[in-house]
């Protein structure tokens, strides 16, 4: 189901209507197991299966490492919990990829691998990545062990944010799992609600809408002017950004109709003005779940500034693949690796300078064009077409069509004045507050912008692909 899919606002509001009127706890709670398992099956029912098992070696393992004092064992028993987990997830996700580019060499041995007929499930990275961080903490001791297997299956399964994050760990979850009841109340049902509209146009009227744009001209960049290709750029970098936070809005808003509160995922990105600032504020919980369960354990800083540089490459090296099994995604980490070490040397040689309104702009500048760089690497389909591109946009290859799509050309200037008014706003954000009549009225003009201007064709959201 698609969060802005009819089908996932009558799923919704069925849940919530039965969350109320059940008489406890427990009963509750297993709604929201049932819930949730229907809502990851009603994509495809199998796969439910496979997150029961991840679910269920994590558990059980969780159980064994609380209680288990010999350090060598505890370590052989968390390897074996990660090699399960990464195993499914390589399968699924890596095994077709692998194969492909390991073609040549095998062909040259004498070897015929055939392609495989896998499907990769929705989600698997994300609900593979929460449910390896509740085993790594258990047996650093930094979280107890989950008695509940049904809370366990709840938290790893919780249909809010199961299949594009964000990612909570279960030391955010399992305290606010135990510590109220979830049955609906007015004031959580109208704060998520604020967020999930939010969230809803983010994601139909502003994301879906840019996608017209950029779409075609990824497609075939070729046959496009070097300036329709820069704005075809420019409008993938307000899609993925307006579509994944815009899943992150109407997850944490649904988490809150239940009384959840889910750790924040984006805090304004594009208005950052340095490639480390950027990944403070970019899918916050996947860029602190690497440096906690990646980066850190490498080593991280500590071992010296060449030491830095290499633990700085693998962690972005390794971020790029688990956002695809594609080399251009590959590149892409590479990319960004290589932004984290020029900005770590820059800070090496020059230190902190006094902040001015011209240092500011310029780093904006420079950091947003790095950034919108690289999303061409993470949306070109292969490096052929990130080739054609960029050669496109270096102005190399000066023929091509003029073409602009309208809707998107007035969605990315709309964009761009929403910026420049929250930056005024000191990043606070435009939140609507229903409980005010004018913006309630606010509400409702963007919900007929959606309905008037809006493709409203229930694209997937980018990352349910991850």
């Amino acid at each position: 189901m698609i969060f802005s899919s009819t089908e996932f606002l009558v799923f919704l509001v069925a849940v919530l209507f039965l969350t109320r009127v059940l008489p406890g706890e427990s009963a509750r709670r297993n709604l929201l197991l049932v819930a949730s398992y229907f809502f990851y099956g009603w994509w495809d029912w199998r796969f439910t299966f496979l997150m029961f098992t991840t679910a269920t070696i994590d558990y059980v393992v969780g159980r064994y490492l609380e209680r288990m004092p010999d350090s060598g064992r505890r370590r052989a028993l968390l390897v074996a919990s990660l090699l399960a987990n990464l195993g499914i997830l390589a399968y699924f996700k890596y095994m077709n990829f692998f194969i492909s580019s390991l073609e040549p060499l095998l062909v040259s041995a004498g070897l015929t691998v055939p392609h495989l007929e896998v499907v990769l499930p929705a989600g698997i990275s994300f609900f593979t990545f929460q449910s390896m961080s509740y085993t790594i903490d258990v047996y650093r001791r930094h979280l107890p062990a989950t008695r509940s297997y049904r809370d366990f299956l709840l938290f790893v399964s919780f249909f809010p944010q199961l299949v594009a994050g964000p990612i909570v760990r279960a030391s955010v979850f399992m305290p606010q799992l135990a510590d109220h009841d979830h049955r609906p109340r007015a004031d959580n049902v109208r704060l998520g609600l604020e967020r999930f509209v939010r969230g809803f146009v983010k994601k139909v009227l502003f994301a879906d809408t840019l996608a017209q744009f950029c779409d075609p001209v990824f497609a075939h960049p070729g046959a496009f002017a070097p300036l329709s290709v820069w704005l075809a750029v420019a409008a993938y970098t307000g899609q993925i950004y307006y579509d994944f936070s815009g899943y992150t809005d109407m997850a944490t808003g649904c988490g809150r109709m239940f009384g959840f509160e889910f750790p924040p995922n984006f805090r304004h990105p594009y208005t950052s003005r340095s490639i480390t600032e950027f990944w403070r504020r970019w899918h916050i919980t996947l860029s602190t779940w690497l440096r906690d369960y990646l980066y850190i354990p490498l080593g991280g800083n500590r071992l010296g500034r060449g030491r830095t540089y290499l633990n700085l490459a693998a962690t972005m090296l390794l971020g790029g693949l688990w956002h695809g099994a594609n080399w251009t995604f590959v590149a892409w980490g590479a990319w960004h690796g290589l932004g984290l070490a020029l900005d770590k040397v820059r800070l090496e040689r020059f230190g902190s300078v006094p902040r001015t309104i011209w240092l500011d702009a310029l780093g904006w500048a420079s950091t947003f064009l790095f950034v919108m760089l690289g999303w061409v690497f993470f949306r070109a389909k292969d490096f052929s077409t990130a080739g054609v591109v960029f050669r496109k946009m270096a102005f190399l290859e000066p023929g091509g069509s003029h073409w602009v799509q309208l809707p998107a050309t007035v969605v990315l200037g709309a964009a761009v004045v929403l910026h420049v008014a929250v930056v005024m706003r000191g990043e606070r954000e435009l939140l609507p507050d229903l409980r005010v009549p004018m913006h309630v009225v606010a509400v409702a003009l963007a919900m007929l912008l959606v309905l008037m201007f809006s493709p409203f064709s229930t694209n997937p959201f980018i990352y349910f692909q991850f």
